[in-house]
């Protein structure tokens, strides 16, 4: 625990950050949901379920910032990833 709380206040220095950047030169994204349906039989449950998984996206463009996404899932979605 004490870890963890050492981790959460480190002092981070924002000059020595470097800004996220579309092609096109945006530099607003939003934060979105990309939403995963998970069987039944899976989960065990009597339906299927939902999973939503946050992602940030480019308001302009709609695409994903590539490194929001799982790695799993980036090949599926590589026509709606932006490179980051």
């Amino acid at each position: 625990m004490q870890d963890q709380q050492q981790q959460m206040n480190l002092n981070i220095d924002l000059k020595a950050s470097k800004p996220i950047e579309t092609g096109e030169g945006n530099v607003i994204f939003q934060q979105g949901m990309i939403l995963r349906s998970i069987s039944k039989f899976i989960t065990g449950s009597d339906e299927d379920s939902i999973l939503p998984i946050p992602i940030f996206y480019d308001t302009q463009s709609g695409k994903i910032l590539e490194g929001t996404i799982p790695k799993e899932l980036r090949e599926e979605y590589e026509d709606h990833i932006i490179q980051s």
